[in-house]
């Protein structure tokens, strides 16, 4: 029988991997948030080969799925390998912390560890990334409902992460000296650390199915010489080498990456449409994961921009000065209602995890809110040594603005998480909800044409529009992300679950680095960009190319929305 979403709670399952997935994408986005402007402001690189390398180094961040789903389902577990890739990303930021403490100095060594930096990143969420997504689905049972709603709470976890980490990394490192970069670094480190203890503790006690048997152990047929210690450290440094290389390879010597996404993709249906032991009706499943899929590169090559031409845009065509006067007695107020929230914690926590078997993931709640508190009256105390009556906000960081869509995310996943099970009969299938989500993008990108179009020729546009546009980027994400993330558990045969949600990822992968193409035709001034025929004189005519692009996509999908329903054995 279903289980009814409105009387079941969730898991606590669902929550512990929601903390570690918060605390590694608050490592992801903090880091990407300042990436683009540390290639350009502090390693001098120019805006193209900056928007390639990033296209590069985030379609790889998604491509490696494919081998970490692959270990996960064959050797070592979802758990093992999430612990190891996050590991993995420690070190990576780590190395990017030092690249940047001696960029100046000695700029050839920054430049080494640099890429070493971003190949150990690429490596170690390879491992992560795939392994904690598909463990959500299998906290429920196979027709329980609420796993549409799970994925948007899970979801809501990244988005915490994303909206935290560009603001504290940005303010950490996007200060206008580029020395300051290797502060966001080590705010990233530090939150993938904090991932890390937390999968760790809590995995085997909270993270199981239904039966209350633990999820993502290590696969029975595994092969034990390839569990031990020395042979699992010697994988990851060579698979860390070997990201380096790629990453060097596509941006340096040869463009090779859509090639080998499109053979990845190839490689994956032929292993998985030749295996006998799947029926016909799990083969269409996976016919529409795979058709699904397409259609979301569309809808990432425009939202990844986020990190590269619209951070440009935000850098130096709008109109990011606030001249703030914040009184000190406000800053005072909004600490003592901190306070009062975090009181409220306490009291709730206290409350509800008092059994003995939840005594220690109370104690860890009772720390971290411990920490909180420390860190608001740090903050008190510093304004309040300043001897100021007002505090002056002059400009925004434009790294800041990445966290807006996430922001947006939190706020309104709750609604979203609310309104798909109240439609009832007339939710609509989860190819319509995708194609919504490719429309409310392409909205998006029309608002900003019309704030390009009013400001005129020459003059910064009002940061109102940049923020709109977020806003609806992020309603497009909340109709398209954690639908697909369900889709794909439900759709996936048990054997294949994490290469196919790695299939997912790999849309992902090609859609980014699709974006880091597509960033290059930014324009800038006395550089005219032809594409096809298309001319890109403004930052008008360059947002209007999604506008098409992803409106397209959306009403195609629209159209075969109905046949790939029909290929589905539910509604979702």
């Amino acid at each position: 029988m279903p289980v009814n979403s409105r009387q079941a709670p969730h898991p606590k399952g669902l929550y512990i991997l929601f903390a570690t997935e918060m605390w590694e994408r608050f490592n992801y986005y903090g880091m990407r948030a300042v990436l683009i402007l540390y290639m350009t402001k502090a390693l001098l690189f120019s805006k193209v080969f900056a928007a390639n390398l990033y296209g590069s180094y985030t379609g790889l961040i998604y491509l490696t799925p494919l081998l970490g789903g692959y270990i996960a389902d064959r050797y070592w577990g979802n758990r093992r390998a999430i612990i190891a890739g996050g590991i993995v990303m420690v070190v990576g930021e780590a190395i990017l912390f030092c690249s940047s403490s001696c960029y100046h100095s000695a700029p050839q060594v920054s430049l080494l560890l640099f890429f070493s930096g971003l190949g150990c990143m690429i490596a170690g969420n390879g491992f992560f990334k795939p392994n904690i997504s598909s463990l959500v689905g299998q906290l429920y049972p196979e027709d329980d409902k609420r796993k549409d709603t799970a994925y948007t709470i899970f979801y809501m976890g990244i988005n915490t992460g994303g909206a935290l980490g560009p603001l504290i990394c940005g303010l950490a490192g996007d200060t206008g000296d580029p020395a300051d970069f290797r502060w966001a670094f080590l705010a990233g480190g530090v939150s993938m650390i904090i991932s890390v203890i937390v999968q760790s503790i809590f995995h085997h006690r909270y993270v199981t199915d239904p039966a209350g048997n633990v999820l993502g152990l290590t696969p029975q047929q595994a092969p034990v010489n390839l569990l031990k210690p020395l042979v699992m450290i010697s994988g990851l440094a060579l698979t860390s080498l070997l990201m380096i290389g790629l990453l060097y390879l596509d941006v340096e010597v040869v463009n090779y990456l859509s090639y080998l996404l499109l053979a990845a993709v190839l490689l994956i249906a032929v292993i998985i449409f030749r295996d006998p032991s799947l029926t016909r009706m799990e083969k269409q499943r996976v016919k529409v994961i795979f058709i699904i899929s397409f259609f979301v590169i569309f809808f990432w090559a425009a939202f990844e921009q986020a990190g590269a031409s619209l951070t440009f845009f935000a850098d130096e065509q709008t109109n990011r000065h606030l001249n703030w006067r914040i009184p000190r007695w406000s800053v005072q107020l909004v600490s003592v209602l901190l306070l009062y929230v975090l009181f409220r914690c306490f009291h709730r926590a206290g409350k509800r995890l008092g059994s003995a078997q939840d005594r220690l993931l109370q104690h860890t709640v009772y720390g971290l809110l411990l920490l909180f508190l420390l860190g608001i009256t740090g903050v008190n105390a510093y304004f309040l040594s300043m001897h100021k009556n007002f505090i002056l906000l002059d400009e925004i960081p434009a790294s800041l603005f990445l966290s807006l869509g996430s922001i947006c995310i939190v706020i309104f996943a709750p609604f979203f998480a609310w309104l798909w099970p109240q439609l009832g009969k007339y939710e609509p299938p989860a190819p319509v909800k995708i194609a919504l989500g490719l429309l409310l993008l392409s909205l998006g990108y029309l608002w900003i044409t019309f704030g390009v179009r009013s400001a005129g020729t020459g003059i910064k546009v009002s940061i109102i529009w940049i923020t709109g546009m977020y806003a609806l980027h992020s309603f497009g994400e909340l109709c398209l992300s954690p639908i697909g993330l369900s889709l794909v558990n439900k759709l996936s045969p048990l054997k294949f679950s994490s290469l196919l949600m790695a299939v997912w990822f790999l849309a992902t992968a090609a859609a980014n680095k699709l974006a880091g193409v597509l960033s290059t035709l930014y324009p800038e001034k006395g550089r005219i960009i032809s594409l096809a025929g298309y001319a890109i004189h403004t930052p008008y005519d360059f947002f209007l190319l999604f506008v098409v692009m992803v409106a397209a996509a959306a009403v195609i999908l629209l159209l075969f929305s109905r046949w790939l329903s029909g290929l589905m054995p539910v509604r979702k």
